[in-house]
């Protein structure tokens, strides 16, 4: 039982850890990832947190249903099918998440810049929550206090004394504890959570930069088929500032645009030469690339590399369905004609390729031919870079993450790098070194406003359309008005949670009041008959007599039988029977007085024989009968009960002592001796 229920734990956490990270990462990842790698658009990121969702919930089901079985006592009996579901989804989430750490180590960083934007936002949206969570926790701690109340109420003095470690008590105290506890503190770290949130959207309108440029990721891959003429003049038609792409240097020495290694995804070599399908794209010639066509393939709705993309016209269609392999001279033309900076990643050719070692001096020297200022050039790649300078000196030279001493040595004063990067410190050794920042690959808007809010310079990006129609970063806001926000939902919050406690603890009140007194009345209906009668003979009506009269045979001799019946109740109570002259009369026949000696003061013992009840002797109720009427009758105090006497409600009716006072006693005890006395004489 307690195996299962370890793993079924295992299984939670891993998958609530799964679902919240992938749900931030997945999205963020290249949207043609595996498109690159296998050629077909799939939906993988929705499809896995669909049924993770699914199975994590059905799993935490399980768990909370196997939590309260244990925690009243049952045993946990699991179905085979459930072990084996519990054993599979933990294994493919531990898989999952080694993958997520091994693979893509840099992307759990977007949990963390997301908290940097979404923080103020998540932190009013927990206080919302909270007061929702309120109300069953609220209810649920009144309904434990409430019973606690009625089993302390419902116990007796000695049960009380006896239960103060009451197992029963103590475990709905630890349940309090366990659920309010929790919500206290979480609420309370809520509430000062602000303190600890440094978010760059949350500044002083003064110190907000200028909004970023766009660089077009190899052109505007959402208009036209990526690395063509096409989609880098949907780049300059949307306002880009420079335009980015990758060059690979083809067999007889043609540099050309391309971003994977091979023409199977952007091309129908497939078609033409299905054969080389998977070759380097390097050991063409140019007029075989040239030949291909790098358009239609755009326009097959399986093959779309973006999920949020706008219908082309039937314009735009017939000119992506003509669209070919572009040269970097047909780039550098078109950014000399708009004024456009260009970036560029230079792939290094394959062993065996002529241009294995010289393949930077190649592009040097199309660029130069091509009569590009050179100061639209961002120069990138890192080999062979002295050549580059001593070329080209008017080339912007571009470093990546490198540091500040070798980017000083090199006389770098623009860097290239991950937007993941922000993530420390928001890049901000660079920002007071006065290096320009250029980010790849920004295409949410949140993520924008972000490097916008960071004062980042420019940014590479598929979605150049949305975001160039951001006038202001999403999710700004001066810290005064946060302070407002933060103090007023604060302040609501706490009024708003107070006031559903308040209410459920005084309709609790109310309830518990009306369960108890219900319950008292059904437990004095379900009373026996007999005592119902005597409680309420006790509460009404004054008792006048002492339980028993002393001079009843009984009473004078304890083993004398009795027939009389015998009272239910605390208190015998007996009326003396009136005097009969007759049955006094038969007495003294029957009886005849014993003369004792002048001198012995000392009365004999009476004789069992005259009073034991014989098969021919006169009957019992006669004898008592006549031995009270021969007596004389001699009044004795009597002993009053208060009328408002209530019985124990633990005490059996039914063997009840019967009560006499200490003054009654020695009565007793000195009237048996007249009477021994009176017999003798």
């Amino acid at each position: 039982m307690d195996q299962h229920l370890g793993l079924q734990l295992s299984l939670l956490l891993p998958d609530l850890q799964l679902l919240q990270v992938q749900g931030q990462i997945s999205m963020q990842l290249d949207e043609g990832a595996i498109y690159l790698t296998t050629g077909i658009w799939f939906y993988w990121s929705i499809v896995l947190l669909s049924l993770f969702g699914i199975l994590t919930a059905y799993t935490s089901l399980l768990l909370v249903l196997g939590f309260l079985l244990v925690w009243e006592g049952n045993k946990l009996y699991l179905h085979w099918c459930h072990k084996i579901l519990v054993l599979l989804v933990t294994a493919v989430a531990v898989a999952l998440l080694w993958v997520l750490c091994k693979l893509w180590k840099d992307k759990w960083l977007i949990l963390g810049l997301s908290l940097k934007v979404f923080a103020p936002y998540w932190h009013l949206a927990c206080i919302t929550l909270m007061i929702i969570f309120s109300w069953p926790v609220s209810y649920y701690l009144v309904q434990l206090e409430g019973e606690a109340r009625y089993r302390r109420y419902m116990m007796t003095y000695y049960e009380r004394g006896k239960t103060k470690k009451c197992h029963v008590l103590t475990r709905l105290k630890a349940l309090q504890m366990v659920v309010g506890l929790p919500f206290i503190i979480v609420l309370l770290f809520l509430y000062v959570m602000p303190l600890g949130i440094h978010s760059p959207c949350i500044q002083d309108k003064e110190k907000l930069g200028p909004k970023p440029t766009f660089f077009g990721h190899r052109g505007a891959p959402m208009f036209g088929p990526e690395n063509t003429m096409m989609s880098f003049e949907k780049a300059v038609e949307h306002g880009a500032h420079g335009l980015e792409s990758d060059v690979h240097i083809s067999y007889d020495s043609v540099p050309f645009l391309m971003h994977d290694h091979n023409l199977k995804r952007t091309t129908n070599i497939e078609e033409v030469l299905p054969s080389a399908a998977l070759n380097r794209s390097e050991f063409f010639t140019w007029d075989f690339l040239s030949s291909l066509n790098a358009g239609r393939w755009f326009l097959k709705p399986e093959n779309k590399p973006f999920y949020h993309m706008e219908p082309l016209s039937e314009a735009d269609n017939e000119k992506a369905r003509s669209q070919t392999i572009a040269k970097l001279r047909d780039l550098l033309d078109l950014a000399q004609k708009e004024k456009k900076y260009v970036i560029f990643d230079l792939v290094a050719p394959p062993p065996k390729h002529p241009h294995r070692n010289t393949y930077v001096r190649l592009v040097v020297r199309v660029i130069l031919d091509s009569k590009i200022e050179p100061h639209l050039i961002f120069w990138l790649p890192g080999f062979d870079r002295d050549y580059v300078r001593l070329m080209a000196p008017g080339f912007q030279q571009v470093g990546r993450l490198y540091s500040l001493d070798k980017l000083s040595k090199e006389n770098i004063r623009i860097v290239n790098v991950d937007y993941k990067e922000l993530f420390y410190d928001g890049l901000r050794v660079y920002k007071e070194a006065n290096i320009t920042i250029n980010l790849y690959i920004v295409n949410k808007p949140w993520l924008f406003s972000l490097a916008w809010c960071s004062r980042i310079h420019s940014v590479t990006t598929d979605n150049i359309k949305l975001l160039s129609e951001i006038d202001h970063p999403y999710f700004f806001m001066t810290p005064r008005y946060y302070m407002f926000i933060w103090l007023l939902i604060d302040g609501i919050s706490a009024i708003l949670i107070f006031s559903i406690f308040y209410f459920h603890w005084w309709k609790g009140k109310q309830r518990d009041q009306e369960y108890i007194s219900t319950n008292i009345r059904k437990d004095t209906q379900s009373r026996g008959p007999q005592e119902r009668k005597i409680r309420e003979t006790l509460s009404t009506q004054p008792l006048n007599r002492v339980s028993e009269s002393p001079w009843t045979p009984k009473a004078l001799y304890p083993g004398l039988a009795s027939s009389t019946s015998h009272h239910s109740s605390a208190f015998r109570l007996t009326v003396p029977p009136k005097k009969n002259k007759a049955k006094k009369q038969l007495f003294k026949q029957n009886i005849k007085p014993v003369t004792p000696a002048k001198d012995n003061i000392k009365p004999p013992e009476p004789k069992k024989q005259l009073f034991e009840p014989t098969k021919t002797s006169v009957s019992c109720a006669t004898r008592r009968s006549t031995l009270q009427t021969a007596l004389p009758v001699l009044k004795v105090h009597e002993c009053k009960i208060p009328t408002n006497m209530a019985l124990h409600p633990k005490t059996n009716p039914t063997e009840a002592p019967i009560v006499q006072s200490s003054s009654q006693e020695s009565f007793v005890t000195a009237d048996t001796s007249f009477r021994m006395s009176w017999m003798k004489n």
